[in-house]
């Protein structure tokens, strides 16, 4: 043999073996990762959370929500079940009785029948219960005098002596001329409304209208107007309205007709088609929400109250009535706590006198129609028996005569 190509074979001898080994190895990685799958546990099966059930939240559950029509309820701008935001376009779509219903935003309590009118006693805004009452204080009423000022030393300074004494800031009087000398004497709220001193229906218009603009600027929560020949009971007008909430629909006052009043309808047609409404007459007052004169805006704001009245060609008290009931479809809520000269006052309870809300006295004409009542002073000494009245609600005012209330005169 040949030492020569010893080392040349060896070394060929050990490029062969070299190769198997590198072919070797490569198959021994293909065959494990073959097997790496099949040598992992199988993952556990895991259940999915169920959807949960949608629960209809129940009302006592929502009691802090505000009613809207319909019986629906929002907060602010959150909806009560899904917690969204509302749209942006101001709808809002609410869904408590299996319906879908769209309403306007802002939209309050309707306290509305099956026309829109007033629900019995103990039902808001279409379920049974008790009604929202309304945490209110004398701060939160307008009340409104109309007057004129030929009246002023007969009539209005007797209501600034009485009752209005008792609610200064609160009562402002409208009148038709200026009288600074009355103002600065008694520091009543007096606004000259500059319309005219005549009793026509456009006066009577013109005076309402700035009344409605003047209410809605103040931002109190109830608008109550009453004439220059009235007494308010304020104990009794706020005890009426804090059975009702102020964001409801509520028009309160006493009809001076058995019947609803008709009229051409020339606002929603052209005077072809006729419409009947109630309307509370202003002689004996009349009280409404803010919520729902709020609503009474397109017809009675500036301005829009003398327009529509001259359409429909009635008085301020029944432009009032036709713009609630027959172009909202609110209905009036009767009460016979309100009362006017028109009516028999001797006929009233003596033992109710003090209950009433509002209370008036007959004209020249008939002197003899006041209420049946005896205090401190004599028919002839109080012919409106408005001082009598006075004395037995406010016993400490100073002019009031130190003696046994119900002696007889």
């Amino acid at each position: 043999m040949n030492l020569l190509h010893w080392p040349v074979r060896m070394h060929v001898a050990s490029l062969s073996v070299s190769k198997f080994c590198f072919l070797f190895s490569l198959a021994f990685c293909g065959f494990l990762l073959l097997l790496i799958p099949a040598l992992q546990p199988s993952a556990r099966k895991v259940d999915l959370p169920l959807p949960r059930p949608q629960v209809r939240p129940s009302l006592a559950s929502l009691s802090h929500h505000a009613v809207v029509p319909g019986g629906f309820l929002h907060a602010g701008n959150t909806d009560p079940i899904t917690g969204l935001s509302r749209s942006s376009a101001g709808q809002e779509r609410l869904n408590l009785t299996g319906m879908m219903m769209t309403v306007p935003r802002g939209v309050t309590d309707s306290r509305r029948g099956p026309r829109g009118g007033a629900l019995p006693r103990g039902k808001v805004g279409g379920h049974s219960g008790s009604r929202s009452h309304d945490k209110l204080e004398l701060k939160d009423i307008f009340i409104a005098v109309k007057t004129t000022r030929k009246y002023h030393k007969s009539r209005l300074a007797l209501l600034i002596e009485t009752w209005v004494s008792q609610a200064k800031e609160q009562t402002y009087i409208f009148s038709d001329g200026e009288d600074k000398e009355l103002r600065l004497r008694t520091g009543a709220n007096i606004i000259n409304t500059n319309c005219s001193a005549a009793h026509t229906r456009q006066a009577l218009c013109c005076k309402m209208s700035v009344e409605y603009d003047k209410f809605i600027e103040s931002q109190k929560k109830w608008f109550c107007h009453v004439d220059d020949d009235n007494y308010v009971i304020l104990p009794s007008m706020l005890r009426l309205l804090s059975s009702y909430h102020h964001s409801q629909d509520v028009y309160l006052g006493r009809p001076s007709l058995d019947h609803p009043i008709e009229a051409a309808e020339r606002v929603k047609s052209d005077g072809s088609m006729s419409v009947k409404f109630w309307f509370a007459t202003g002689g004996a007052g009349f009280c409404i929400s803010r919520g729902l004169a709020l609503k009474m805006s397109p017809w009675a704001s500036l301005g829009n109250f003398i327009s529509t009245a001259e359409k429909i060609r009635l008085p301020d008290d029944c432009t009032i009535g036709y713009i609630i009931e027959a172009l909202l479809e609110v209905t009036l809520t009767h009460t016979h706590l309100f009362h006017s000269h028109l009516e028999n006052l001797q006929k009233l309870p003596t033992d109710t006198v003090l209950k009433q809300v509002t209370l008036s006295y007959g004209g020249f004409e008939n002197r003899r129609n006041v209420v049946s009542i005896f205090g401190g002073f004599s028919l002839l000494e109080d012919p409106t028996r408005f001082k009598t009245v006075h004395c037995l609600l406010y016993p400490d005012t100073e002019w009031c005569p130190k003696l046994n209330p119900w002696h007889r005169n």
